[in-house]
């Protein structure tokens, strides 16, 4: 019996060691894969952030002042930075150590991820390569620089922009819409031959075209956001369907035309993106002589996010050869952060700014101490719903009486409309996504079909506006994303519901708001200002802007709100 026992003991003791064996190599294999990761990230980083620096600093150079050699600099810059990502070693050692799963740190495991998704569109032929990112930023100083004409005279945007708000002959109305769209015309060619490229690009890393590639390395999926989008479109269709009517007699009165005769250009924005200023109060006039910047400077001072350091860099009012529009520039992630607007004294400039500044706020507040790897927003759509949140303020009645010292009676007449312009905004939002997701889809899936005609399929069933008479034109060509950020569009519907469960969240668990509001199931966007409440930029600075991309988007949404991304409160405050 003690032999046996003794010799049980021996085999317990042998099955033990074997059993440990494999873990204790195991273990030793995880960490040489930890080891080598670390290795290879310092170098990187080391190499790739002084590039990326000197490449946002020529981009901005470029968009401020237009010059040829600016934008060859970039794109030199930027075919270095695409040559970089597209070695094929450093992917394949990428691609195995994420295959291994032996990546246990989830803070570097975030950033292998990072890299992962940045090479693998990368891996193609180097001229083909060259070529994409050459044609890119010709048809992006094509852009930027082209003015177009009315009577022969050249007009800017900002100036296209005030004639489509204000001027009442519809004639100067039409030449001012169709000046908007003549640098469709001018790209079209190249940019369906650069989305012939984008496709061949992406077949060559294994997927049907470049809008499907974009998807998932975007770590989204392409039937969760039909379903979304179809989703809003069920949602929104009767309610815009009303409004839309609403607002159709409304125009239609102060241009002395049937609704039935109403085109494109009766409408406020070239692309029908933004409410018309039509009813009973203009918000335009309360922003009339007001200074724009130092509203917003002050507003986000107020809350504990400054902006004055980001304002200093800035580029913010129009001149000849700038950047026509507004965006929000990250240079180095380490603090320098600036923006670009072309300011007027109008509602829609003062919703760009707190719009661009969001999205600034977002960047120069990420932790410091987090990898560079991780210092951007957990997804380009988080970032877009902190702009959107803001941006949203402009036509807020409360935010509005606090910060231009509106009466109680000013406020009062305010009140209702500035609520009916963000109920209809969203609404519409909506529908204008709708339209620029699904014919993205459509122009990848097949840019040799007639791209012109789809557009106003699209434009007809999702927006309800006519088509103009005689032949189309390229005009859809004109909105820049097809070419500076192809296949993102849907990530700005994605922001607008993300803004919606931030603020139902803020409001239902933090003490401030209108004196006496209830603290129950978040109130409707005017109880609410924001204003000079510290409280909100220390729950952005923690839960959203700190951690930047250290966890997953979803996963952030959950730390930050107590639940994944739904599209319920975006319903419940702007549809229902």
């Amino acid at each position: 019996m003690e032999r046996i026992s003794a010799l049980l003991t021996v085999f317990v003791a042998f099955v033990f060691l074997a059993g440990c064996e494999p873990a204790a190599k195991q273990h030793r294999k995880a960490s040489l894969k930890q080891e080598q990761l670390e290795r290879f990230i310092e170098a990187h980083v080391a190499k790739v952030e002084p590039l990326t620096t000197e490449a946002n600093l020529a981009y901005w150079d470029a968009a401020t002042k237009g010059k040829t050699e600016d934008y060859d600099r970039y794109s030199e810059l930027q075919l270095e930075i695409s040559r970089f990502y597209s070695d094929p070693q450093d992917f394949a050692f990428i691609k195995d150590i994420k295959e291994s799963g032996r990546i246990k740190n989830a803070r570097l495991a975030r950033q292998l991820d990072k890299l992962y998704y940045t090479y693998l569109p990368k891996q193609v032929p180097p001229e083909l390569l060259e070529e994409i990112v050459g044609l890119d930023g010709k048809i992006q100083e094509k852009f930027s620089s082209f003015r177009g004409t009315m009577d022969g005279k050249k007009v800017t945007m900002s100036d296209i922009y005030n004639i489509l708000t204000t001027e009442k002959d519809c004639r100067k109305r039409e030449l001012a819409w169709k000046a908007s769209k003549q640098v469709g015309d001018v790209i079209i060619d190249d940019l369906i031959r650069l989305v012939k490229l984008r496709n061949e690009a992406a077949q060559k890393v294994g997927f049907d075209n470049y809008h499907t590639l974009t998807i998932v390395t975007g770590q989204q999926n392409v039937k969760e956001l039909d379903r979304i989008f179809d989703e809003l479109c069920e949602l929104t269709t009767e309610p815009f369907a009303r409004l839309k009517n609403e607002l159709d007699v409304i125009l239609a009165g102060s241009y002395g035309i049937a609704a039935g005769d109403l085109m494109p250009w009766h409408y406020h924005d070239p692309f029908f993106q933004r409410t018309p200023l039509v009813y009973e109060q203009d918000l335009d006039f309360y922003y009339k002589d007001r200074d724009i910047r130092e509203l917003a400077e002050k507003y986000y001072a107020g809350v504990g996010l400054p902006v004055d350091d980001i304002l200093a860099k800035s580029d913010l009012y129009d001149r000849k050869g700038k950047y026509p529009h507004a965006f929000s520039h990250d240079i180095d992630r380490r603090g320098d952060v600036r923006i670009l607007c072309n300011l007027q004294d109008t509602e829609r400039w003062m919703e760009t700014i707190l719009h661009e500044l969001g999205h600034a706020i977002y960047s120069k507040y990420h932790d410091r101490n987090e990898p560079w790897l991780l210092r951007e927003p957990a997804h380009s759509f988080t970032t877009e719903a902190i702009a959107m949140f803001f941006g949203r303020l402009s036509r807020n009645a409360a935010w509005m009486q606090e910060m231009l010292d509106l009466s109680d009676e000013e406020r009062m007449e305010v009140e209702e409309v500035s609520e009916k312009y963000l109920r209809f905004q969203q609404v519409l939002f909506a529908r204008w996504a709708l339209v620029m997701y699904n014919f993205e889809k459509q122009l990848y899936a097949d840019p040799e079909q007639d791209l012109n005609n789809l557009w106003w399929q699209l434009v007809e069933k999702y927006q309800f506006v006519k088509r103009p008479p005689g032949p189309v034109d390229a005009g859809w060509a004109s909105k820049l994303h097809f070419t500076s950020a192809p296949c993102y569009y849907h990530n700005y519907m994605m922001g607008e519901l993300l803004a919606s469960q931030l603020h139902h969240h803020i409001v239902g668990t933090t003490p401030f708001g209108s004196p006496g509001q209830a603290r129950g199931p978040a109130p409707t966007v005017r109880d609410v200002s924001y204003v000079g409440e510290k409280i909100l930029g220390d729950y952005l600075r923690e839960k959203v802007f700190g951690p930047g991309a250290l966890y997953r988007w979803n996963d952030m949404i959950k730390r930050a709100t107590g639940e994944p991304l739904t599209p319920k409160y975006f319903v419940e405050q702007f549809v229902k």
